[in-house]
């Protein structure tokens, strides 16, 4: 198994948008690959959540790789990552929905089947992507505390207040940096969540709600979830389990507290001075053996 920076993105994808060296360190997208051996090999495009990074990513990927024979793509959304975000400006769910069509075409290079999975926002769009391009996602769709729809009562007034121009006036008023840069800051995620990023997960959202209403996911589905999320409304996933046909929830109890983001971490996420930021999910190993056993159920292991 290779672990590599994936260089190649910002000489063909972001060129003339940003360079290696604007991104902060750790935060770059990732290939996990298998020695070529001429022989075609499934792989999965992994899509990190909203104001975080590739990073968060690779706990998932690295199981997907070494366990389960996949090569995996770990793409950078546009705005994220970076070393001076400028209260991210270009976030854009055009741009965001290139970033993962791009890094589908290069998964197909692998021979094999192509498919599909992320964190938060990133699992929103492979929903999206799943339901769009079922010739290219030909494999199965993983989500982990993917943000169908915002949690908590006052989860639909807060997506129809982003899509108002009031946003856009507290966006303006809020100018404080989205880099915590000192030793107990966090160096794979923003510190706050701008309202320009939320805004285009809210119109992702809407989209994806009308998308929903009209199409079944066809590929096989394995979702994550806690109930103990404040972010992501755990309902809006039982509701696309239950009306895909071939459809799994792994779900994690409330009384586990396991919050948004730790889903797909095995390891916690640590600050500069190794303060503990983000706890580390307790049953990552069972929710990836659970995963294993569903992929190879239905096909999406063996390439051959």
């Amino acid at each position: 198994m290779i672990l590599m920076d994936w260089d190649e993105y910002y000489d063909r994808h972001f060129k003339g948008y940003i360079d290696r060296d604007d991104v902060r360190d750790r935060c770059h997208p990732q290939i996990f690959k298998h020695e070529d051996d001429g022989q075609p090999r499934n792989a999965i495009v992994l899509v990190h959540g909203l104001t975080d990074s590739p990073y968060f990513m690779r706990d998932i990927g690295e199981y997907f790789c070494s366990k389960m024979g996949f090569d995996v793509y770990i793409p950078l959304l546009r705005a994220h990552g970076l070393k001076n975000p400028q209260d991210m400006k270009d976030a854009s769910l055009i741009e965001w929905r290139k970033d993962v069509r791009f890094a589908i075409d290069r998964a197909r290079e692998s021979g094999g089947q192509v498919s599909i999975g992320g964190l938060s926002t990133g699992g929103t769009l492979s929903v999206e992507m799943a339901l769009n391009n079922e010739a290219a996602i030909d494999g199965g769709v993983f989500l982990f505390s993917a943000a169908l729809g915002l949690a908590s009562h006052a989860g639909n007034l807060a997506e129809i207040f982003l899509r108002t121009p009031l946003a856009n006036i507290f966006d303006q008023i809020d100018r404080s940096s989205l880099i915590n840069s000192s030793p107990s800051g966090n160096p794979f995620r923003y510190s706050k969540m701008d309202i320009g990023g939320a805004r285009e997960l809210s119109k992702l959202i809407k989209e994806l709600d009308l998308l929903t209403d009209r199409d079944v996911l066809n590929q096989p589905l394995f979702a994550a979830h806690s109930e103990a999320d404040t972010t992501a409304d755990i309902d809006e996933i039982e509701e696309l389990v239950n009306r895909s046909p071939s459809a799994e929830i792994f779900r994690i109890g409330k009384n586990f507290a396991v919050p948004h983001a730790s889903v797909a971490l095995k390891n916690p996420v640590l600050s500069i001075n190794n303060s503990p930021l983000e706890p580390s999910n307790p049953f990552f190993d069972q929710m990836m053996k659970s995963l294993h056993v569903f992929a190879d159920k239905h096909g999406l292991i063996d390439c051959n």
